[in-house]
């Protein structure tokens, strides 16, 4: 093996004036939006134990540090070709971007920008230089959309991630602190740079780094701890079986599925405190199960019981194997849309992980299959209706901004009765502040997904109250449905006499009720044409669009029914002026109030 050469660099000094580029046979950029969520969730939160409102940006030269792990490259033709560490890599560049397009014009946004895309031998590149994603970098970097159509897997992936990235990140810290984290990302999150002078001297290095040597796993150290306190060799023998057994069903979900489900079920019944946001708090159960289970449970023997050798089986074949269980069962529900388990999925789609220690925490070992599935469809209800709630108010959802309130929740519940359940939860919506009100969801460009899913349920809705068989799945996706502004831009001179000045009508346009679902080929061509006559190809769409036009009311007896039963306000619109928009407005925010209404809890429990 030739010289070796590792350099622990902060991202700045990583990235300055350095192309990276990856070889040909390098795998895809595969992260998914559980690994962009973690990412985002380890940093904001680093950040904010150090953060404190009213701190001058030159403070945060001393708030502490971050270690990212390593990056391989090796160096050839003057250039570094990433052998381990793109994905990391890819997501920070996204997360570089996102930060760009939001700071201010500033000497701190031209960092950044050099930081992304620098200049070299003539020309300007990205500093994460892959020839087949370029193009779309370069949109992202441009604030501009990219088609994902015809697209290789990086680069539908690099899109979805960024568009993560724009709904995860924390709104307390894209308010006011945005510079600040800025700094400290840039200047205080570390990785180690190790170069390779030749390609089979940085595989042996990767080789060596992930087949020997490999670190143990909080899983596998919790399981060393449990078996060797059972003292019968027999005992021990039957549950490291039934631990194996348990640990590869879980990695039939993903490699890190063991981690999670012990993290979910730990925080969910016995997380007693959580870390507070302030400079210097000590982590709290909450924090501590979801980094350092095993060490947490070794330290906690005596609460949880573990005092005898009987425990410790107890602990693997009784308690692990029932949550382990539940917790794959709560996956699979939410990776495939399923009849009677729709909640799971809902949640799922708008990336909001915290739903699993939730779901987990009213569940007792005693509860019979029949409880248990009553209980995570009220528990997995009531988050549907909060997070719709916060969505439709434009509140952030991500897990920076909702694990505390998620923690009191858990608590609260933690192994309730299905009445109990009923009652706490039935509380916490009714103490609500946020409600679906007339006027504030509008389609922005950072909410657009959560728009479009909103717009899916409630067709959703209207077709299977009326009879009509499922298609959700269809309306949810973007690839074969897209929103439709029912008011064109070129045609504010229609509505002058409606609105002040165009900016005005620009903003009201975006409003829920001024949006629908089209099929995908049909919405470019329908998009810029007037009401009247986009009114007569609306008839031939999905119902809660084609009730925009009079016929849809006269040969569908399944949607009288629903009508004459919901007593909404549906009515056809010949013109599409202020007034009726308005209205629609409306039925919008009384058919949300249907399909999020809190009495679900109760009909769940049935």
């Amino acid at each position: 093996m030739n010289e070796i050469g590792g350099d622990a660099k902060n991202l700045r000094t990583l990235l300055a004036n350095t192309k990276f580029s990856i070889d040909y046979y390098q795998r895809e950029y595969r992260w998914q939006t559980k690994q962009v969520g973690e990412l985002i969730e380890d940093l904001s939160s680093t950040f904010l134990t150090h953060f404190t409102r009213g701190d001058a940006q030159k403070d945060v030269k001393r708030y502490g540090h971050y270690f990212l792990g390593s990056v391989i490259v090796s160096e050839k033709d003057e250039r570094k070709f990433i052998i381990d560490g793109q994905q990391r890599l890819t997501t920070l560049t996204l997360l570089l971007i996102h930060l760009y397009r939001h700071l201010p014009p500033s000497p701190q946004r031209e960092l950044l920008g050099s930081l992304i895309y620098s200049y070299e031998g003539g020309e300007t590149s990205f500093n994460l230089d892959v020839n087949e994603r370029n193009k779309c970098m370069q949109a992202l970097y441009d604030g501009q959309s990219v088609d994902e159509s015809d697209e290789s897997e990086s680069v539908v992936n690099i899109v979805r991630r960024y568009r993560d990235i724009d709904e995860l990140f924390p709104s307390d810290i894209a308010t006011h602190a945005l510079p600040h984290f800025t700094d400290w990302l840039i200047g205080n999150v570390h990785l180690v740079e190790i170069t390779a002078y030749s390609d089979a001297d940085a595989y042996m290095i990767f080789e060596t780094m992930n087949d020997r040597g490999l670190s143990v796993t909080p899983t596998e150290m919790l399981k060393g701890y449990l078996l060797a306190n059972i003292t019968d060799s027999e005992l021990r023998d039957s549950a490291n079986s039934r631990w194996l057994h348990l640990v590869g069903d879980l990695r039939t979900l993903d490699k890190h599925g063991d981690a999670d489900a012990i993290r979910a079920w730990t925080r969910a019944q016995y997380a007693g405190t959580i870390r507070q946001r302030t400079r210097g708090a000590a982590p709290g159960d909450f924090d501590r199960l979801g980094t350092e289970f095993h060490r947490w449970v070794r330290d906690h023997a005596n609460e949880l019981g573990l005092r005898e050798s009987s425990d410790f089986l107890r602990f693997i074949e009784d308690d692990l194997a029932f949550y382990a269980r539940w917790y794959m069962f709560i996956r699979r529900a939410a990776e495939t849309f399923t009849p009677g388990r729709e909640a799971l999925y809902f949640l799922s789609q708008n990336g909001f992980t915290l739903q699993y220690p939730v779901l987990l925490a009213p569940l007792c070992k005693d509860d019979d299959p029949d409880t248990v599935r009553r209980k995570l469809s009220i528990t997995s209800s009531f988050l549907d209706i909060l997070i719709a709630r916060r969505i439709w108010n434009f509140r952030a959802i991500h897990y920076s901004t909702m694990h505390y309130a998620m923690f009191q929740i858990m608590r609260a519940i933690r192994r309730k009765s299905v009445e109990q359940l009923i009652a706490l939860l039935g509380r916490r919506l009714d103490a609500q502040d946020e409600t679906f009100s007339t006027d504030t969801l509008q389609l922005h460009g950072r909410n657009r997904r959560h728009v479009h899913r909103i717009l899916a349920r409630m067709t959703d809705h209207v077709e299977t109250r009326s009879d009509r068989a499922s298609r959700y799945g269809e309306y949810s996706s973007s690839r074969r449905y897209q929103i439709e502004h029912i008011w064109a831009i070129p045609h504010y001179p229609e509505h002058k006499e409606e609105f002040e000045h165009e900016s005005q009508f620009q903003s009201y346009r975006n409003r829920i009720g001024g949006l629908t679902l089209l099929k995908k080929p049909v919405n470019p061509s329908l998009g810029s044409l007037p009401y009247k006559e986009k009114y007569k190809h609306y008839l031939k769409e999905n119902l809660l669009t084609a009730s925009l036009h009079e016929r849809a009311y006269n040969y569908d007896p399944g949607f009288q029914r629903f009508r004459n039963g919901s007593s909404l306000p549906f009515r056809h619109h010949v013109t599409f002026q202020k007034d009726d928009f308005d209205e629609r407005q409306e039925l919008y925010r009384r058919l949300a109030e249907q399909v999020w209404s809190p009495a679900r809890l109760t009909d769940e429990a049935k």
